[in-house]
């Protein structure tokens, strides 16, 4: 069998050649056909390269991975594997909607890599059934809010994640972030980030809208 060709995609030089040796260890049933700290530089060398997998880091030097996959995948035909640090189910969630065929943690096992590769490879998803269960509930939501009304189709465009936030601001508008995101098990960081991205989607632009959306629309988490 031909080996699977790989493109790497991660802004940490260390993780790139750690991976590419981890990939030569498997030759000739696989090979890393060149290598790329940004999604910039990625698509420069789907120029010249035609990998099957592109194995693509979410968190490239505060570049969300995320956005890149679908003009990756516009100007490639090959299949994207996501590797991330996040255990955050909503993060893995977003990238399979945006069009990754796998998500796999940065601390798995290598053998655990290397599997999701070729299942990737033979066009297989590589997720859990759970996670593949909010996928596919997300994806017929998505499917439906072209009949919904433009605020629908709003809030229709919020994650699980997204939803849970602004159902706890909606209900306690005074909390802190720190008590926000303490409740939410998640990082203060993680918690501005999902914010931004509240904000951007609802068109507000303070927690005191957020609030009155929230209340007007009743949003509830999922």
């Amino acid at each position: 069998m031909p080996a699977i060709k790989i493109l790497l995609v991660d802004d940490h030089r260390s993780v790139l050649w750690g991976l590419e040796k981890l990939i030569e260890g498997e030759s000739p049933r696989m090979e890393v056909i060149g290598k790329a700290t940004t999604s910039a530089e990625a698509m420069l060398l789907l120029d010249h390269v035609q990998p099957d997998i592109l194995l693509l880091d979410l968190d490239l030097g505060g570049e969300n991975g995320i956005h890149a996959i679908p003009a990756l995948l516009a100007k490639s035909k090959s299949k994207v594997l996501v590797l991330t640090g996040s255990r955050d189910p909503s993060v893995h969630d977003s990238a399979m909607l945006a069009g990754a065929l796998g998500v796999v943690e940065k601390g798995e096992p290598a053998e655990t890599i290397l599997k999701a590769i070729q299942k990737v490879h033979l066009g297989e998803v590589w997720l859990n059934r759970i996670a593949t269960g909010r996928v596919l509930l997300e994806m017929a939501r998505g499917r439906t809010a072209d009949s919904l009304d433009p605020e629908q189709k709003k809030i229709a465009s919020l994650t699980p994640r997204e939803r849970q936030i602004v159902a706890e601001i909606g209900s306690d508008a005074a909390a802190s972030s720190r008590v926000i995101a303490e409740r939410l098990r998640i990082s203060e960081h993680t918690l501005r980030n999902h914010i931004a991205s509240i904000y951007e989607k609802l068109q507000v632009s303070s927690r005191l809208e957020l609030f009155a959306y929230a209340g007007k629309h009743g949003i509830t988490p999922v």
